[in-house]
């Protein structure tokens, strides 16, 4: 065992449908056979994982009855002692959610998916999952003339808001995080990135047990960087849960192994985890590649943790390098979080203040140093 093998205290998890699936695309039929999620457990448990989470439909992949499924699916976590820290509901792959869920034209299938989430918030408060991911992947439209937004995010708040009621009267531990994606499989999905979701949170009645699951890939394929947006979700204590993943650029939603897209961006949000405060999972939201074999899977399942410890260490060692250390006091990195008005300064000292524009113009802030010692540390240069 290295340093780099996981243990439960990493915390690492993953869903069903990572390893589970097949393989289907929109050009392909499925590469893989069905993956009984008892093996899965099994296998995650062998490979060093804490836990691990579930669709509804997810528990259904080889035993289409929903009771013997949940009672094997109980007993493969005895077995195990893997924990499910997350669940949610599958609102995207039966045709009847062609048009959403929550936010469906056709009210009869509005009613229908609060049903379908309520029965599985209950499932999932008996296994001791204490947030509940609200993935919208249907809830958009691929035409302006389709979709009356402003009634789609109030239809989106009821939903949200119903559900919050009901956990409070269950008295549930469970909190619910919405995860923002801007296209795929819908054209334009409701709350595209991490800002529109948290300003929806802030008109939700239960805005308290309400926060945000982001995703890497998500956020990357809208262009934006997905550490300032983890930076942001915890300034707003609103980072309930993460989705770990790679993905290369603004393409469609490629769900590669953690660290195989944007190598530099998983670096700065591993150390940011680490560092910024975030205790929940670490959960990884990958597909294996499609031209992976069953025992290939378990290979990508592997490979997510190895590589966030790895990454973990490097993240270590470049807090620990004294040259690091220099180079962030010189950058005035430190600076930044000292207030801008001191204690006891009013404005009126701000204003009457001398300034040299010139001198300070003519300061530099040594940012390239900075960022060829976290390029040395990454690739294993330095520490």
């Amino acid at each position: 065992m290295d340093a780099f093998t996981p243990k439960r205290e990493d915390r690492f998890t993953f869903g069903l449908w990572t390893v589970g699936w097949e393989a289907r695309d929109p050009f392909g039929d499925a590469s893989r056979p069905p993956l009984d999620p008892v093996e899965s457990v099994h296998k995650l448990a062998e490979l060093g994982a804490y836990g691990v989470t579930f669709h509804d439909d997810d528990l259904l992949a080889v035993e289409p009855d929903r009771e013997r499924a949940v009672e094997n699916f109980k007993k493969a976590l005895a077995d195990t002692g893997l924990k499910v820290p997350m669940a949610t509901t599958n609102l995207f792959t039966h045709p009847v959610f062609k048009d959403g869920g929550f936010t469906s034209n056709d009210r009869d299938v509005r009613r229908y998916a609060i049903r379908k989430v309520i029965r599985n918030v209950d499932l999932a408060a008996e296994l001791g999952a204490t947030t509940y991911v609200c993935w919208g992947g249907r809830e958009g439209a691929e035409s302006d003339a389709a979709k009356d937004v402003k009634a789609a995010l109030s239809r989106y708040k009821e939903a949200l808001d119903i559900l919050g009621a009901y956990v409070v009267e269950k008295g549930y531990d469970i909190r619910f995080a919405i995860e923002p994606k801007p296209n795929e499989p819908r054209g334009d999905i409701l709350l595209p990135t991490i800002g529109h979701a948290l300003a929806f949170i802030n008109e939700l009645e239960y805005a308290d047990r309400v926060g945000l699951n982001p995703e890497v890939g998500h956020e990357q394929m809208a262009g934006l960087n997905f550490v300032h947006g983890i930076a942001q979700a915890l300034w707003h204590k609103k980072l309930f849960h993460i989705d770990l993943n790679g993905q290369h650029g603004p393409k469609y939603d490629q769900d590669l192994i953690f660290g195989h897209g944007d190598v530099k961006s998983a670096f700065f949000l591993v150390d940011l985890l680490e560092n910024g405060g975030y205790d929940g999972p670490r959960h990884f939201d990958y597909k294996p590649l499609r031209t992976e074999d069953p025992n290939d899977v378990w290979v990508s399942a592997a490979a997510n943790m190895r590589t966030y410890l790895i990454l973990k260490e490097k993240s270590k060692a470049f807090r620990a390098d004294p040259e690091v250390q220099e180079a962030l006091a010189a950058s005035r990195v430190g600076e930044l979080a000292e207030p801008t008005l001191a204690a006891g300064e009013t404005v009126a000292d701000l204003i009457a203040e001398d300034f040299d524009l010139g001198e300070a113009a003519a300061r530099g802030f040594h940012f390239s140093r900075l960022n060829q010692l976290a390029i040395e540390h990454l690739l294993g240069v330095r520490g």
